[in-house]
């Protein structure tokens, strides 16, 4: 395993099936008799995509085996390791069986194949590409180092592709289902208002270089306040998720205080007077 990891996705997929037990012959299985790979890191398949590869397997057939391995909750059928795309294009062909290498690999080696191949083909979003990467950690003990030198990427793009499952859920939600895209969610990366900023990003229709505009109005420098009443931090919180902007809450033992609204520019300024005057 050391070995292999040392090398990783610089050898590509045909040296990960030389270290694994495969069947020396192609053979072909009936469609029905497959599975999709329950490690595939894919989620988003590009309909466009997906229609010129059935195209083409239309004209030419499946020229390329699909790699799979037995099931292990159902002995009759076949796993995807590798080729789910060619698999999902040969139904739509309307083929009834599709070439096939078959190989012994366990869950960990499967999972491994899965993220090889769509790294290698870009077919992987970047919220994709993390997901796989953290299966990686949380299931199979991979560590960040471990992670870099099997993929063959550095440890800082590795730990950056993993930043973005920090984002809150409402905004990876936002990305799964592609009314944002994962450019956009990069941006939003260590914003603590990331949710206020995604849903104005949708709002508003912004492209990512737009969005790169409009979220730098919202930066803002993190204050930490310490023996202060949580409940007055949360209502400053609140409030600023709601505007966007920073927001300081004072008040004193007979509830008298103040509210202080920061702006950094005349377009942040512009905007508080327009949220006023919309709501007041």
């Amino acid at each position: 395993m050391n070995s292999q990891i040392k090398k990783g996705l610089g050898r590509g997929l045909s040296s990960l099936i030389g270290e694994t037990k495969v069947e020396v012959k192609t053979n072909k299985l009936p469609l029905s008799d497959i599975v999709p790979n329950k490690f595939q890191p894919r989620k988003v398949f590009e309909q466009e995509n997906l229609k010129d590869l059935t195209n083409s397997i239309k004209e030419r057939g499946v020229i390329q085996p699909i790699i799979v391995r037995k099931s292990n909750s159902d002995n009759s059928k076949y796993e995807i390791i590798a080729g789910e795309r060619r698999w999902l294009a040969a139904r739509q062909a309307g083929l009834h069986d599709i070439p096939v290498v078959v190989t012994e690999v366990d869950d960990l080696k499967s999972l491994e194949f899965a993220i090889v191949e769509n790294v290698q083909r870009q077919d992987l979003n970047p919220l994709e590409e993390a997901q796989g990467y953290k299966r990686l950690i949380d299931e199979f003990s991979y560590d960040q180092e471990k992670v870099s030198k099997f993929i063959g990427k550095s440890r800082s793009y590795i730990t950056n592709s993993l930043r973005l499952l920090n984002l809150p859920v409402e905004v990876l939600n936002h990305v799964e289902e592609r009314r944002i895209t994962p450019g956009h969610a990069k941006i939003l990366v260590g914003h603590e208002n990331a949710s206020f900023l995604a849903n104005k990003i949708i709002e508003k229709n912004l492209s990512v270089r737009q969005a790169e505009n409009f979220v730098k109005l919202f930066k803002k420098t993190k204050k930490v306040i310490l023996g202060r009443d949580p409940n007055i931090k949360n209502l400053e919180q609140s409030i600023s998720n709601k505007i966007g902007l920073s927001v300081s809450i004072k008040s004193n033992k007979r509830n008298k205080g103040s509210i202080t609204i920061s702006f950094h520019d005349n377009d942040q300024l512009n905007r508080l007077i327009d949220i006023i005057k919309d709501n007041y």
